[in-house]
């Protein structure tokens, strides 16, 4: 199967800004993905928080949908002038269905392609883009290489798909090799501190968490 889940960027914040609005919001965002994942027979088999999860036989089918849904997104004129913005990503594999819901490394996989994108983006596996036998469909993938993954060990490979209507340009992805942190950047090499570094090195590769402790202005933050 092929799975597609979605998620609102940014409802929580949506939610608290523009309660009534969103209300009406969201019906109409479900409408539009329900409809968009029939017409390409599919099949939502879960909703949670702000979004849908569907399965389909194909993965052109898939993709398909989510292109569908995009556009249709895009082109809606929302309550209270808001500006929803629905981030999709897109796995095949072998799941495990009971009583109508799926379970699996797949459907996880799909889930966690999905949070590394961005509101409007739909992402696509390397597994489900080899799948895309139609050449017009694999011409609307733009190769964005291979991310490391929350909670997965291998590198994936990840294509955006692009179509008429959709924007085509985003931030890097929120994978863990491009995850943004607080750490200021310096503008000369490290100098010293050798033995604590190789221990440091060692340690990280072993240690779920490792603390740096000293005294004020020893070089710890520099030195993590």
């Amino acid at each position: 199967m092929t799975f597609l889940f979605t998620d609102i960027e940014g409802s929580t914040r949506l939610w608290d800004e523009h309660p009534e609005a969103m209300g009406a919001a969201l019906a109409r965002h479900d409408s539009i993905l329900r409809e968009s994942v029939d017409q390409y027979d599919g099949l939502v088999f879960a909703t949670g928080g702000d979004g849908v999860a569907a399965a389909f036989q194909r993965a052109g089918d898939a993709l398909a949908a989510a292109i569908s849904a995009q556009q249709a997104l895009a082109a809606e004129v929302w309550p209270g002038g808001l500006q929803l913005k629905v981030r999709m990503g897109l796995h095949t594999g072998e799941a495990q269905e009971r009583e109508g819901d799926y379970f699996g490394p797949p459907v996880n996989r799909t889930a966690r392609l999905m949070a590394v994108g961005h509101g409007g983006q739909i992402l696509v596996s390397g597994t489900t883009a080899e799948l895309l036998d139609d050449r017009s469909l694999k011409l609307q993938l733009l190769d964005l290489g291979q991310h490391r993954l929350r909670d997965l060990h291998e590198a994936q490979q990840i294509y955006q798909a692009r179509a008429d209507g959709l924007d085509g340009t985003f931030p890097a992805l929120r994978s863990l090799d491009t995850y943004e942190h607080n750490l200021p950047a310096q503008r000369t090499d490290f100098v010293g501190r050798a033995d604590e570094l190789d221990t440091l090195a060692r340690l990280v590769t072993t240690r779920r968490l490792v603390t740096l402790t000293a005294v004020g202005g020893a070089g710890k933050t520099r030195m993590a």
